[in-house]
């Protein structure tokens, strides 16, 4: 019977696709807290500010 986490597995590899992201040590604490400081999540944050550049960047496409 599958537990828990075959369930979430399964559920992810069908729902969502993982980014490997790299960044300068110390950055991550620094966006975890301003993240957390706002009520996001680490992800949430990273994809609202993904989300509303390419908005803006559309926007003001040449």
């Amino acid at each position: 019977m599958p537990d828990r986490t075959d369930y979430k597995n399964k559920w992810q590899k069908e729902n969502v696709d993982r980014v490997n992201l790299i960044m300068p040590k110390g950055q991550k604490a620094k966006i975890q807290d301003y993240a957390k400081s706002r009520g996001e999540s680490l992800s949430g944050f990273i994809n609202r500010a993904i989300a509303e550049t390419m908005d803006r960047d559309q926007s003001h496409k040449p």
